[in-house]
């Protein structure tokens, strides 16, 4: 009755995975597939007998907005990437079996952008305005059961009042949908909360607290049992509270908590992301209600005035990135392997942060950060009431209703992830921050919080705070954690004045003054910089995307991302940058092989290293060794251009440990294939990514030119979209011709069997690229 999905690479799908499994008494159903869809406004389309057999049949997550076409006049305007908006419709078709008459059926979107109405059966379940919120909604009593009888889910998403966002959003049923049947006594939605209030190496003191709610007719008398499971799978602890059990009249319930010992635990950290599980059940004698596993870490983790951040006693300095929501060419709805690519490229920069810009994120993201490590600020919002330029249409017009619902909904659906260490409710806040009104909203929020998790501390991203005198005003002395935008000596100076201040870095930028306001002062709990990867929207036309981040949409390096690396690492790092042009005021760029090699003469290299000394060597010739700068600025050298091979050695006390060399390209002769992923898995969340890079006769990158290159395959699998680095890309997505950008593009590979699928990619002058990626169960 209940379909699930065969689990082939745990470390990257088990909470994807989780989502399908059954649990004793609660039976969690997929329920992405076989969607018809209508963009544009359809009256009548939340009716049961409504004719939708003429619409498009699609599987969520489902973007829409993302395969529309760029136009300069585009209502979403700079905001949105000049991509359309409107309305959209959803409908599906589903039977229910006859033996869950009995229980309780509810129905779960994990994001709907944006405004959405849901109906089933034609009656209407609710709205929701904000689009990143999680929300659920009970069709108990509205459904029809047994072969034959067809129930219709009908959800309406309205997009159409623009601009509404300083950023992408996308458009539709654009996250994870699923179906809960459990029975009338069960354990609350996100009702489960797990906690470590007391943590040393001998032992850890694990808090689990339980709602469970009776909706049947009769008063019963429930027992929560708990297991707990280690990192390997292996029973770290059973065990039994409330063991008289608990009496809980019809249409109440009853709120159960307990304290269990583990031994000798592993703690959860950035370097060993251990995962427990705590396994609850709610039973009466041998009937057991409802259960639920939920994932959690061992760990403290603390914000202190004098050491800024503290994780299980130790101070870890949060070296982190803002990240929007979007995928790129794939638009808002994201599968979650392009999210563990991205995080594996910043994890090898050193990031060990993550800031989620500026709204909730898809729980996966969440489960993906626990696995892999990376500490979390959980944003709630980028507008209170006060609305922004270029986003007049957008949440400010439902805060004063919904703030206090969403903000709760996201905490408790988040409050269980270890990777989580401080939420923000708010980013560059422009309502007044001066008067009552505005301590009051920042109040609401932050006690609502502590109530509903008060393990964690709250903060939010100050807009100019000198300016608007909120460190004067006493605003910033209720704030948990004083948290900044730029301007990162300002925020010293505020600890200066009063240093009993917690304090961090909400944003801020690439420059090395902003990088040792954190190295230098202990205090400072950290820095998120804008931003991790680029992102849709909030560009200048012709421009289409935001370029200030360490990685392109593509995954590919920046020197900006050299340079972090060179700070941020711990392993040996030396990369080779020069300036493009002549021109001392030119970019950098990662290669030797200038555009106009004929009137390239002096070349101005910087080495981004965190090595004792580097050499830098010209067709083998030594330029001269240097030391390590003592304020972390790059090595620089000036000489005159000469084709061929520049090389740097870098040494740590007498040893080379690191080196890094660039040549000379010849002319373009093949394209050369590479795939992040050789073998995928055959469900929705996998992908690979597919690399062409345009070389010469010896496989050196070719940087400069133009290449259209045309991606075809063969076999069990599909190129869902292209892509490359440009700003200023106006191509569809879903094309499979891209034009090379810096010398490289890419294809994103979906399964759509089991086989192999062989992609080939071909442009005219150029020898064919061929590789082959596996496609299994």
């Amino acid at each position: 009755m209940i379909k699930t999905y065969t689990l082939i690479f745990i470390s990257l799908f088990s909470a994807a995975i989780s989502k399908a499994q059954n649990n004793e008494g609660r039976e969690i159903t997929p329920f992405d597939k076989a969607w018809l869809f209508y963009q544009g406004d359809a009256s009548g389309a939340d009716k049961t007998g409504f004719a939708d057999t003429q619409w498009q049949k699609i599987d969520v997550p489902h973007d829409w907005s993302i395969f529309g076409t760029y136009d300069k006049n585009n209502p979403t305007g700079r905001g949105g990437g000049y991509l359309p908006a409107g309305i959209g419709w959803y409908r599906k078709h589903f039977e229910m079996d006859v033996a869950d008459a009995q229980k309780l059926v509810s129905i779960e979107f994990d994001g709907v952008m944006a405004n959405s109405d849901v109906w089933i059966n034609g009656y209407h379940l609710g709205k929701r305005p904000y689009g990143y919120i999680s929300f659920a909604y009970d069709l108990t009593g509205h459904l029809n059961f047994g072969k034959g009888k067809t129930n219709i889910i009908a959800v309406r998403a309205d997009n159409e009042v623009q601009p509404a966002s300083r950023y992408y959003t996308g458009a539709g049923i654009y996250r994870h949908v699923r179906l809960i049947v459990t029975n009338p006594v069960h354990i609350e939605h996100w009702g489960v909360f797990v906690t470590t209030p007391k943590v040393s190496p001998e032992k850890a003191v694990v808090h689990v607290k339980t709602t469970i709610v009776n909706t049947s007719k009769a008063k019963v008398s429930a027992a929560v049992f708990v297991n707990i499971l280690d990192e390997t799978g292996k029973v770290a602890l059973a065990g039994k509270y409330d063991p008289a059990g608990h009496d809980i009249a019809p249409g109440k319930s009853a709120t159960v908590e307990g304290d269990y010992e583990v031994r000798n635990p592993t703690l959860w950290s950035p370097q060993h992301p251990a995962l427990y599980k705590a396994i609850v059940k709610v039973s009466s004698g041998a009937k057991t209600f409802d259960s639920e596993t939920v994932p959690f870490g061992i760990r403290t983790a603390e914000f202190t005035a004098d050491k800024g951040f503290v994780l299980n006693g130790k101070k870890l300095m949060i070296k982190g990135v803002c990240l929007h929501h979007d995928g790129g060419a794939l638009g808002a709805a994201v599968p979650l392997r392009v999210w563990e690519r991205r995080l594996q490229l910043l994890k090898d920069i050193g990031v060990n942060g993550i800031r989620t810009s500026h709204n909730p994120v898809a729980p996966e993201f969440l489960d993906l950060c626990d696995r892999m490590g990376f500490v979390v600020m959980d944003e709630n919002f980028d507008t209170w009431e006060a609305n922004k330029v270029r986003g007049a249409g957008g949440y400010d017009k439902f805060f004063k209703e919904w703030g206090l619902t969403d903000t709760k909904d996201m905490v408790l659906r988040d409050r269980n992830h270890p990777s989580i260490v401080i939420y923000s409710i708010g980013n560059e806040i422009h309502d007044n921050l001066g008067d009552s009104s505005g301590f009051k909203k920042y109040r609401d929020m932050q006690d609502l919080i502590h109530q509903t998790d008060g393990t964690r501390p709250v903060t939010m991203a100050l807009f100019r705070p000198n300016v608007s005198k909120v460190y004067d005003n006493g605003f910033a002395k209720m704030m948990d954690v004083v948290g900044q935008n730029y301007r990162e000596n300002e925020l010293v100076d505020a600890h200066t004045a009063h240093p009993d201040w917690k304090v961090i870095g909400t944003e801020n930028g690439h420059t090395l003054t902003a990088w040792l306001s954190l190295r230098d002062h202990e205090y400072v709990a950290g820095q998120f910089l804008w931003t991790g990867v680029d992102y849709l929207g909030e560009a200048d036309w012709p421009n289409v995307v935001n370029g200030q981040a360490l990685l392109d949409r593509t995954g590919g390096s920046r020197p900006l991302s050299y340079q972090r690396e060179s700070w941020w690492s711990d392993k040996p790092v030396v990369h080779i940058v020069r300036k493009r042009d002549d021109a001392a005021a030119s970019p950098m760029v990662a290669d030797w092989t200038p555009a106009d090699i004929s009137n390239y003469t002096m070349a101005r290299v910087s080495v981004y290293s965190n090595c004792d000394e580097v050499e830098l060597f010209l067709n083998g010739k030594s330029l001269g060794t240097k030391p390590k700068p003592a304020d972390d600025s790059p090595r620089d050298w000036t000489m005159p251009f000469e084709k061929g091979t520049i090389k740097a050695v870098g040494k740590n006390k007498g040893k080379i440990v690191q080196t890094d060399e660039l040549k000379t390209a010849g002319q373009p002769a093949k394209i050369l294939l590479t795939v992040d992923k050789s073998k995928i898995a055959n469900i929705w969340d996998d992908v690979a990514y597919v690399t062409a890079t345009v070389v010469d006769a010896n496989g050196v990158p070719c940087p400069n030119g133009n290449h259209v290159i045309d991606f075809n395959i063969t076999g069990p699998g599909v190129i869902t979209v292209t892509d490359n680095g440009d700003l200023a890309n106006h191509d569809a997505f879903p094309l499979h011709a891209r034009h090379t950008y810096r010398g490289k593009c890419i294809a994103i590979i979906k399964g759509s069997a089991i086989g192999k699928a062989i992609i080939k990619a071909t442009s005219q002058g150029l020898a064919d690229g061929t590789i082959t990626v596996d496609i299994v169960k």
